[in-house]
């Protein structure tokens, strides 16, 4: 098990990064935890799957959640908690890591 750090950074571009330099090119993210300051995530519309609707968040987030490295690519989904006590989740473009951190475990495969 790998445990990727993030500060002071984003997010997508430091799992890649980070995991290319561990030798992972291929694994599981079993669990990503942290606090986001912005991020971009994408859900379907109801009428067609094949394509993305993506929403840019200028707020911060609790996170977590799950995904993949394939062939160095990172594919996340995740759910970002903020104010309000409201969830926002699909899949994850980018996620600016400022104020806090971020954490992803990586099993490679």
């Amino acid at each position: 098990m790998h445990v990727i750090e993030i500060r002071n950074a984003e997010l997508m571009e430091t799992i890649a990064k980070q995991a290319a330099q561990l030798g992972v090119t291929n694994g599981a993210i079993v669990s990503l935890i942290g606090a986001a300051d912005s991020f971009t995530i994408s859900t379907m519309p109801e009428d067609d799957a094949s394509k993305d609707i993506i929403t840019e968040y200028s707020v911060p987030a609790e996170m977590s959640g799950t995904g993949e490295i394939v062939d160095g690519a990172v594919h996340i989904h995740a759910v970002m908690a903020v104010e309000g006590d409201r969830g926002v989740s699909g899949h994850l473009h980018r996620a600016e890591i400022g104020t806090w951190f971020a954490r992803a475990y990586v099993l490679a495969s």
